[in-house]
């Protein structure tokens, strides 16, 4: 039986949309990306995996938000929501506490709203966690893959989140109120501070990292910032310092942020509690409460190796290698033309 389907479905569709925006360059650079992500894990006898893009739970990072689909069939016949994955983070750390040892994925993940010269909503993500590592030992790793990737000297600058912040701004992030950084963002009238007019000190650090100091970053060379506020921790572990910190790190190359790395929390306690701060700032934003993964946490309790793990966007590696000034030109298809 042949299906005919209404003229009026193709009326407003230009003539080329059906292509693909990368060029083929752009898309056999990719494939050589990729080849050579494999052969440097390879080398380092780091074992691939594979693990599901959809999951019964997803983050409830208030900064994030998840797509979701419903699946209907045998086990479910009532229909089971589902979520794409933001990143594998959860389902690699079941992995390392089933005895893994050191993993990698190369992956889709999926975040809603996020769409630009740098976003799409579905991307690929590089994902790897090292047992027995620290976010200093992940830092060198990261730096060594990425340095061979855009053919650069393996010597990134490295500051910690205060150092960047002083540098730029003058100004303590840890010590600061969030009245002194209302003024600062106020004296840079080049900043929106739209819908900001009963934001904490977290989200005013936010702003001005994200909108005036970031853009500065990794132009001359890649640069780590690292120890980021306990605050901004997620899955992290924290240490007392003369400020409490994260053991954390952002690599950024010509103003764009390219990896997000950890020294993971394996405390589950700790890590129930952070998913519960977590929705409560979500109930404050009007945000629907996600359900705790409670796999993830029950994989912590059995025992999370030490270990350090790192997000790293393949995309927007791709974009600094070919000096291409959007992602549009190195996806096949990005979300306009899916």
């Amino acid at each position: 039986m042949s299906v005919v389907f209404p003229d009026h479905q193709y009326a407003e569709v230009p003539d080329d949309d059906w292509r693909a925006t990368a060029s083929l360059e752009c898309l056999r650079a990719r494939a050589g990306l990729l080849q050579e992500v494999r052969a440097f894990f390879a080398t380092r006898d780091v074992l691939e995996v594979e693990t599901p893009l959809l999951s019964a739970a997803t983050t409830p990072d208030p900064a994030l938000y998840s797509m979701a689909t419903r699946y209907r069939g045998p086990q479910y016949p009532h229909g089971k929501n589902l979520y794409l994955q933001t990143s594998p983070e959860y389902a690699m750390k079941r992995l390392l506490a089933s005895g893994s040892g050191s993993i990698f994925q190369v992956c889709k993940a999926f975040r809603d709203g996020e769409a630009g010269r740098i976003h799409n909503p579905e991307f690929t993500l590089l994902e790897w966690y090292r047992i027995g590592y620290d976010h200093h030992m992940l830092m060198k790793e990261v730096e060594d893959l990425v340095a061979r990737i855009l053919g650069v000297a393996p010597d990134f600058e490295r500051l910690t989140y205060r150092q960047v912040f002083e540098l730029h701004t003058g100004i303590n992030p840890h010590g600061a109120s969030a009245e002194l950084l209302q003024d600062y963002v106020a004296h840079c009238t080049s900043v929106s501070v739209a819908g900001m007019h009963q934001a904490g000190r977290d989200a005013w650090q936010d702003l001005i990292m994200s909108h005036i100091i970031e853009p500065q970053l990794g132009k001359e060379r890649p640069i780590f910032i690292y120890d980021y506020p306990a605050s901004k921790a997620a899955l992290a572990v924290t240490r007392e310092d003369a400020y409490p910190v994260a053991e954390r790190f952002e690599l950024y190359v010509l103003g764009m942020e390219l990896a997000n790395g950890f020294h993971e929390l394996t405390d589950s306690r700790e890590q129930r509690l952070r998913f519960e701060r977590d929705n409560a700032i979500r109930v404050d934003k009007h945000m629907p409460e996600i359900e705790t993964d409670i796999r993830m946490l029950a994989a912590l309790d059995h025992g999370l190796p030490p270990c350090a793990g790192v997000a790293m966007g393949l995309d927007r590696l791709l974009i600094i290698r070919q000096k291409a000034t959007s992602i549009r030109e190195i996806l096949a298809f990005p979300i306009e033309r899916a």
